[in-house]
């Protein structure tokens, strides 16, 4: 048993410290979720929606608390006020839909005979949640998954300890029972330990490929499933003919919001070169009026990263880019402290050989290439080992789609970016991993199908 602890990027103070459980408490908390599954999954569907509705609601009440909580733990400036609003939108979306999704397939029904196909809860679901966007990706599947007749136990990141207590205290006094909905303080070994001992019936893991890799091989072997959203090196291409100050407002917004940390953030940027010039310098004036400082100042718009280590890393795909002939176009602002607060850059004279350009940043740094036309663009924006989203700026949906077709990824926006629809599938290909999240193919991969062959007479 260790100690899991949350240190402030703000000035490095101690937020929280959680003990863990012991493998043996690990395993009672699966078991007490496993024993209060069934008693929650015989309750009317209608009910269950309301109480979900109704933990949204009370969080709803409590966004001050949300907002503060976040700045301390990872950095997110309070002038954007939390994330309840798609928080709210997602959870709320699937509420709306569950009872068409779980609907029996009734393939016939006479009078001798029915012929039906059900969907069954799965059991236990472990969610294991990310810190970059705590409430917003763990309602993805802490929402559908209770909706649908599972029960629950939530692991949340070291550096967002609080987030996964709040979502507790909130189901609970909503009315879900604390052992259908449990936040739990794991380590790595317990964590494996539940899933190869085959104490949970399904993970739901968002976080880094190694991460996801460790819940494959702890997994193998039980058919236990694995749903994996590992991050991404997310491209956007700006055509000839596209509108380029909604380009730049919004390409920049999506590799600068939330200093970068966002997985289906803009990390890659090919203009083409009719409009390589003019992007850049606009991009560059933009990113300039950035407000680095302290997330708890109203006219901070961009705070410190969610931890120091994080900051290191992409400091060191910036440096190794310029060395190794990129152009930095950012001066280093007043607030960045060699730390968590870092300038953000925006880097020209790039390459796919550069470790920023091939590999996760997670940060606020974006390369920028000129391209020729779409061929050129596709052939880049598919040199990545991830696959989550990809972004098309153009007046021309036709030519987007068509491009989106060549596309490796899980999302293809056009004229947009960075942004999770609770309509459509959020998947991904490759190194971003494997997963059917929110829409109604959530409720597919958190439950089971069930056949009924019905001979009424003999």
């Amino acid at each position: 048993m260790t100690d899991l602890t949350c240190i402030s990027p703000i000035d490095g103070s101690v937020v929280a410290t959680r003990p863990t459980l012991s493998q043996a408490d690990a395993e009672d908390a699966a078991r007490a979720g496993r024993a209060a599954q069934a008693e929650w999954a015989a309750r009317p569907m209608a009910e269950r929606i309301a109480l979900v509705r109704r933990a949204v609601a009370i969080i709803g009440e409590q966004t001050d608390r949300m907002t503060r909580e976040l700045a301390l733990q990872m950095g997110r400036p309070v002038r954007y006020g939390g994330e309840f609003g798609g928080f709210e939108e997602r959870a709320s979306y699937m509420c709306d839909i569950a009872e068409e999704a779980l609907a029996p397939l009734v393939v016939e029904d006479g009078p001798g005979i029915l012929r039906k196909i059900e969907r069954e809860p799965l059991g236990l679901v472990l969610i294991i949640a990310p810190w970059n966007y705590p409430y917003m990706t763990a309602i993805n599947a802490v929402a559908p998954a209770l909706v649908a007749g599972n029960s629950v136990m939530l692991k949340h990141s070291e550096q967002t300890l609080l987030v996964g207590e709040h979502l507790a205290e909130a189901f609970h006094a909503a009315g879900v029972p604390e052992a259908v909905f449990q936040n739990v303080f794991l380590d790595h070994e317990a964590t494996g330990a539940l899933i190869s001992g085959r104490e949970v019936d399904f993970v739901n893991f968002t976080g880094s490929v190694g991460g996801g890799q460790a819940m494959e091989r702890a997994a193998a072997g039980t058919f236990i499933g694995v749903a994996t959203e590992l991050g991404g090196k997310d491209p956007a291409y700006i055509r000839a003919d596209a509108d380029l100050d909604a380009a730049v407002d919004g390409v920049m917004d999506g590799a600068m919001f939330n200093s970068g940390q966002c997985c289906c953030g803009i990390e890659r940027i090919y203009v083409h070169e009719s409009l390589y010039d003019a992007f850049v310098e606009k991009a560059v004036a933009l990113v300039r009026g950035s407000k680095l400082g302290d997330p708890r100042e109203a006219e901070t718009t961009m705070g410190p990263m969610a931890h120091v280590r994080f900051a290191r890393g992409v400091r060191a795909q910036i440096d190794a880019a310029v060395a190794a002939g990129a152009v930095a176009h950012i001066d280093t602002m007043e607030a960045d402290d060699g730390g968590a607060y870092l300038t953000p850059q925006i880097l020209t004279g790039v390459t796919h050989e550069m470790e920023v350009m091939r590999e996760e940043s997670f940060g606020p740094v974006v390369g920028i290439m000129p391209v020729s036309d779409d061929d050129e663009a596709v052939r880049l924006m598919n040199d990545s080992r991830f696959g989550l989203t990809a972004s098309i700026w153009t007046t021309d949906a036709e030519a987007a789609e068509a491009i989106g077709r060549r596309l490796q990824t899980g999302t293809v926006f056009m004229n947009r970016c960075d942004y999770l629809d609770p309509a459509l599938c959020w998947s991904g290909c490759k190194d971003t991993g494997r997963g059917a999240g929110l829409s109604p193919l959530a409720y597919q991969a958190l439950t089971r199908p069930k056949s009924y062959h019905l001979k009424k007479k003999v």
